[in-house]
């Protein structure tokens, strides 16, 4: 039989594909072509099926998919460090909203934004969600880098450098929407900051238009003691209760961070079908407390897996964060036998890609998805002996180890190295913004 021809043939010593469960293949191969898995087989039979314009041979590296970050504030990687060891409430009212009111602007973002999106990469990071102003120039970096995204376009009732209040945030998210309508890389999204700084009527506003658009929201929500006390001071409800109430909870709902749940909590979520997006390393740093795991997923609620900002975490570090997720979930339930790192994985991959609505193109490594792809070389002293992939993977410091990172087919990391960013001048950009920010903060 005439050999079959394709673009690229990726040989891997081993491969996790995440899709069957808890899966761990040998010296195994995938085919790409025009961007997609066509065939995930044996290396010897892929060398006498195929022959690739483009073949890596990587006997001693590990191929995963790509990791999904499910959510994120890219554009305030410019304040990576600028105000640490605070709490909520002291570090956006005091710290980070009056520095966004000074420096906001297209140039912070867009320059934020690639700074974000080079960390995400070099990390494996092949697509993440974003909810941050000006969110035109994180599509604009995006686009120009690569990667996949949801952009949650921010609504709140305060004026900032994008928008006046929530019908101009509305009306220009909308218009996000348009322009990007058959992007094949970005979609778009509802992004309520939280239930605290946007009140009923656009909140409904919002329940409506997603419902008709069959549009996802993404929104900050039980992130801490003091808002889930203020609602019901304020409203007599618990957060997740107004927004069920005001129809915000569907199937298509993103609920963020998620600590501080009572039963009656996660009974709406499953209820309703909403996903859960845990960001454990930034509700650590910021004192919020604990994502129960434990009876979420006893609940049948999918939990997906996010950095939140550098300005709040300090790393956009996936393989990281789905370390500490279940180091967490271990520790708080007093069970080692919760989150195992083969499902620790999952929340990093198949169940983001579930939250976002993507799981029929990217999450895991099956014929017919999108060629996300990332390997992780194992031939050094920290990987050594190498009992069980995924133990290596999640337990260790894996991610310092990525070499090779494949968006749609297209390589973006080679031999750890960033192929199409020029990273001394994103370096120098960075710097000039810490020299301007410190010098007049």
């Amino acid at each position: 039989m005439p050999q079959e021809n394709i673009d690229i043939l990726i040989n891997a010593g081993w491969l996790i594909p995440v899709v069957p469960r808890n899966t761990v293949l040998r010296d195994c191969s995938i085919a790409i072509h025009e961007g997609r898995i066509i065939a995930l087989l044996p290396s010897g039979e892929a060398q006498q099926r195929f022959s690739a314009t483009q073949q890596y041979d990587l006997p001693d590296s590990l191929l995963i998919p790509g990791l999904i970050n499910a959510h994120g504030h890219a554009g305030m990687s410019l304040l990576r460090g600028y105000a640490d060891d605070q709490s909520l409430h002291t570090w956006l009212n005091e710290s980070i909203w009056p520095a966004e009111s000074r420096w906001m602007s297209e140039e912070f973002v867009y320059d934020g934004a690639e700074l974000a999106i080079a960390e995400m990469l070099l990390g494996g990071t092949t697509c993440f969600s974003d909810m941050y102003f000006f969110p035109d120039q994180t599509a604009r970096a995006a686009r120009s880098n690569n990667i996949k995204c949801q952009l949650a376009f921010p609504v709140l009732e305060f004026p900032s450098a994008w928008a006046r209040n929530a019908d101009e945030y509305i009306h220009k998210g909308l218009e996000l929407r348009d322009e990007f309508r058959d992007d094949q890389r970005i979609s778009i999204a509802f992004g309520p900051h939280a239930p605290y700084t946007v009140n009923d009527p656009a909140l409904k506003k919002i329940a409506t238009l997603a419902g008709e658009l069959d549009a996802p929201i993404q929104i900050h929500l039980h992130e801490s003691a003091d808002e889930v006390a203020q609602s019901m001071a304020d409203h007599g409800q618990r957060p997740i209760e107004r927004l069920h109430q005001l129809g915000l909870l569907t199937p298509l709902t993103q609920c963020v961070h998620m600590t501080r749940l009572i039963d009656s909590d996660i009974a709406l979520l499953a209820e309703s079908g909403s996903h859960v997006v845990h960001c454990p390393e930034s509700n650590l740093k910021l004192g919020s407390g604990f994502c129960p795991i434990e009876p979420l997923k006893k609940a049948g609620i999918n939990i997906a897996l996010g950095t939140d900002s550098a300005a709040s975490n300090n790393d956009l570090n996936m393989l990281g964060e789905a370390r500490t997720a279940a180091l967490i979930a271990k520790g708080v339930s007093g069970n080692p036998e919760l989150l195992p790192a083969h499902e620790a994985l999952e929340l990093a991959t198949i169940n983001s890609a579930r939250a976002l609505g993507i799981d029929g193109e990217t999450g895991s490594i099956e014929v017919d998805k999108a060629a996300d792809l990332v390997a992780i070389d194992l031939a050094n002293i920290a990987s050594q002996p190498l009992y069980n992939a995924f133990s290596q993977l999640i337990y260790t410091d894996s991610a310092r180890h990525i070499s090779h990172t494949w968006v749609d087919g297209k390589l973006l990391v080679e031999d750890g190295q960033l192929l199409n960013i020029d990273q001394s001048e994103l370096i120098s950009k960075a710097q000039s913004w810490q020299l301007k920010i410190q010098t007049e903060r």
